[in-house]
């Protein structure tokens, strides 16, 4: 062992005659750690958070929407089998899109409604997975049954009705009456009920057949309101997106979940950054306290220092002496730090015992997630601030004159 590790230890450890000293140590060490854990667990839940809002976004959307400029696309299928032999492109849906009014016995509500292919949709969503009651096969009908619609579990609650249940829907294209034009209902059974984790999903989408969709619309056939692409990397959409819109012969709208939800994403990042910066504060405060530790110690051991220095201790030895005790300090408070958070984070993740109000987060549980790179930067980044911590502390050790200190020895 080195001398100068073996007397910055003698240094940190004793007791008898600096237990002061050693105490504010010890307040250096825990003010790292609080940092550092603090850092891990509060950015590991703004990692869960953004991805577990992407999952859930991406489980009910697309990667990538395609639509006509003009309105409805028609004679879809050889754009479809184009869009679907381009590389990375995993699967499409044709879809329809509208707005309705769903209503039974038990109350009224506005909601959106999707027309699906349930053959195709376990290829391009999770809607098969959030799944809690009934079969998406369901929504085709039977002879002479009503079609099929899949309700969120908090539309389905709201309504009042389960699997089996029929439910009127007033579509907005008009019929003419002798009374002038009058929207159309249409009857529908519950086939299923979903739940996302979304509020905003749960309580206000519905998905029904496409050519059921087609029928309560008064559209032909082949008429759809745009196709769904999934990909199989979500964070290549823009480039998919870009080879999408050049295979066509006429104008395309292509939209990227990114897109669609740039601003949310934008903020949470964001969010991320400002909460790492504020966190970073609490780690820098705990350098501040090293330097205190520091300092005081050069104060109190100058003759010690003196004495070092006049057997033959070089200033840069001195130096390293106390460059030393401030770096233990800091990678003790850090690897606390790091036991700390991983230790919360992990029963966060486990446990789940933050339960979080649905109608006003997008999940119902404090969501952890750990990435290796953020990691890396907070452990990276106390060792730095605790090492610039010891620098001035240094010099002012290694500039010791050993004649004055000692001559009234």
């Amino acid at each position: 062992m080195r001398f100068e590790l073996f007397i910055a230890l003698r240094y940190l450890l004793s007791r008898r005659k600096h237990g002061f000293i050693s105490a504010i140590s010890l307040i250096s060490v825990a003010g790292v750690a609080l940092g550092v854990a603090a850092l891990i667990v509060v950015l590991g839940v703004m990692n869960g958070f953004s991805d577990n809002l992407r999952d859930k976004i991406l489980g009910v959307n697309a990667h990538i929407i395609v639509s006509s400029i003009s309105g409805p696309m028609d004679s879809y299928a050889s754009l479809q089998d184009r869009i679907e032999a381009l590389d990375g492109v995993q699967a499409s849906m044709p879809f329809i899109y509208t707005e309705v009014m769903l209503s039974t016995q038990h109350g009224v509500k506005g909601s959106a409604v999707r027309g699906i292919s349930p053959d195709q949709a376990d290829d391009v969503m999770s809607l098969g997975k959030d799944l809690i009651q009934g079969r998406l096969a369901d929504l085709s009908p039977g002879n002479g049954d009503l079609p099929g619609i899949v309700l969120g579990r908090g539309l389905a609650s709201r309504l009042g009705v389960g699997p089996g249940d029929v439910i009127h829907m007033l579509v907005p294209s008009a019929r003419s009456t002798a009374a002038g034009f009058a929207p159309q209902v249409k009857n529908f059974a519950v086939a299923g009920v979903f739940k996302t984790g979304m509020y905003e999903y749960d309580s206000s989408l519905a998905y029904i057949h496409l050519r059921a969709a087609q029928k309560s619309l008064g559209f032909a056939q082949d008429l759809i309101s745009g196709l769904e692409v999934r990909i199989q990397d979500v964070y290549a959409a823009e480039e998919v997106g870009t080879r999408i819109a050049r295979l066509a012969d006429h104008n395309l709208a292509v939209q990227t979940w990114m897109d669609m939800n740039r601003s949310l994403f934008s903020a949470l990042k964001l969010e991320k950054t400002a909460m790492a910066v504020i966190l970073v504060m609490i780690v820098l405060v705990g350098s501040f306290s090293i330097i205190t530790t520091l300092i005081m110690l050069v104060m109190d051991k100058k003759q010690d220092i003196a004495v070092l220095m006049s057997l033959g201790c070089q200033p840069g030895h001195i130096k390293r002496i106390f460059m030393l005790q401030g770096t233990i300090i800091g990678m003790v408070g850090t690897a606390l730090g790091f036991f700390g958070g991983l230790s919360l984070s992990a029963a966060l993740q486990k446990y789940q015992f933050i339960q979080l109000p649905s109608d006003v987060y997008h999940m119902e549980h404090l969501p952890v997630k750990l990435e290796l790179l953020d990691l890396g930067l907070i452990g990276l980044a106390a060792l730095v601030l605790c090492f610039a911590a010891t620098i001035y502390p240094a010099r002012q050790a290694a500039r010791v004159h050993p004649a004055e200190v000692l001559r009234y020895e």
